[in-house]
């Protein structure tokens, strides 16, 4: 048997790992199109704070790794995928079989399609190369613009200060983080960036970037305003690798259709990682949960099924943690809420004068989705509840007069033993 990866960040990693052990006499190719070592995107904020090297950001370090558990690394990018012949096309014309196809080729930065985007100052922050060029323009007292303050935009904005520019964030939310956070959080977020000496823009976006008469570039805002600036970071978000799969029988929504084994619509291919669409774990529709622990499960699951041992995932649950210039956030499920007349309801502690945050939202008497800023301590009772889809009784009552009560729910409801002892 043969098995063929198209991705080595860490759900192609997890997958090859995990093939190895269930299946050790089968072949695996692991197939990365970066010029560099399996990594993690996550590190690079690290790299460009200089806390560590390149080698710093490489998901396995010890020497031939790989070679010795007969992974086989090949340096490529697919191109096109014949599902009836079973194998793929490499853009430098050779091809591979398989027997089985894992797809984990993760996401790619989204250039939004502004006058000026392309010109060589302006980077976004992705790879290993993207980091290298950053860090040769982003030099102390540097002006830097960032456009986009989301989840990528609030973990590089720490790297960016410890350099010692000056930054400024234009967001087109009316708040940060504004697909991760309440309106009420978002905006708390912004007070806490602000105090630290970074500008933020909200509700305005960039219209332009040009060549700039005092500065290297000149952008022009949506609100008439116009910065000088040094470089410009696009953070606008990202998109899943799918080109490749034009064409194919392989279904494809925002991501890579998969079902609770991590299968596609094609027999024999599977996806994990952030290409992957697959099932939320409350209303079962399909959803992209690009974060690197789902990568790592929904790996685990696919290579199982994969090696013929059959494996579920319990359905994808959102879940993102931030750390924003050292104030931590996190938000889980549908953080959102459920209209009223679906059963839903909803409570807030706010404390902003310690920076302290929690939204609880409910559907009937089970917790679905969770916001917290500041609370670092418990907070993966939250995800406990809500992964469990746990029947809270009269806890609901209780936590919607006292929302800081949830870590005595999750024991009281979760692990009656515990208590009893």
């Amino acid at each position: 048997m043969k098995h063929l990866i198209l991705g080595n960040g860490p759900a192609g990693v997890v997958a090859a790992e995990t093939l190895r052990r269930a299946a050790p006499q089968d072949e695996i190719v692991l197939v990365g199109n970066e010029d560099s070592p399996p990594y993690s995107r996550m590190a690079i904020p690290y790299l460009l704070e200089e806390n560590i090297d390149e080698k710093g950001t490489w998901l396995r370090k010890a020497p031939g790794h790989f070679e010795q558990l007969r992974i086989r690394e090949l340096r490529a990018r697919a191109v096109a995928l014949d599902t009836a012949k079973q194998r793929m096309l490499f853009f430098d014309g050779h091809f591979e079989d398989y027997d089985r196809l894992l797809i984990a080729t993760g996401s790619h930065p989204v250039r939004p399609p502004i006058p000026g985007v392309d010109l060589p100052e302006v980077q976004t922050c992705w790879t290993l190369e993207d980091a290298r060029a950053i860090a040769a323009h982003a030099k102390p007292g540097a002006r830097v613009l960032q456009l986009g303050a989301g989840f990528i935009g609030c973990i590089i904005m720490e790297a960016l200060a410890k350099r010692g520019v000056e930054l400024t964030v234009v967001e087109m939310g009316d708040r940060m983080v504004p697909r991760m956070m309440t309106p009420k959080a978002g905006g708390m977020i912004k007070e806490w960036v602000e105090s630290k000496g970074v500008k933020v823009l909200t509700s305005a976006g960039v219209n332009r970037i040009d060549r700039g008469a005092d500065a290297p570039l000149t952008v022009s805002l949506s609100t008439g305003a116009t910065i000088d600036c040094d470089l410009v970071i696009v953070a606008a978000g990202v998109a899943p690798n799918v080109a490749f799969l034009e064409g194919t029988g392989v279904h494809v929504a925002k991501g890579v259709l998969v079902d609770a084994h991590l299968e596609t619509s094609v027999k024999g291919i599977y996806a994990a990682g952030d290409v992957a669409e697959a099932p939320d774990v409350f209303t079962g529709a399909h959803l992209v949960a690009a974060i690197q622990p789902n990568a790592a499960d929904q790996a685990r699951v696919a290579a199982l099924n994969m090696a013929g041992r059959e494996n579920c995932l319990n359905g994808v649950l959102a879940i993102n943690v931030l750390d924003t210039l050292g104030l931590i956030s996190t938000s889980f499920g549908q953080w959102w809420g459920e209209a009223a007349d679906k059963g839903g309801e909803g409570v807030e502690h706010v404390d902003e004068a310690r920076s302290r945050y929690l939204s609880l939202q409910f559907k009937d008497d089970v917790l679905i989705g969770a916001t917290s800023i500041g609370l670092t301590e418990h907070v993966g009772a939250l995800r406990g509840l809500i992964h469990g889809q746990v029947r809270l009784g009269q806890w609901k009552d209780r936590l919607l007069a006292a929302p800081l009560q949830f870590v005595d729910a999750y024991v009281a409801t979760s692990q009656p033993m515990a208590l009893a002892r």
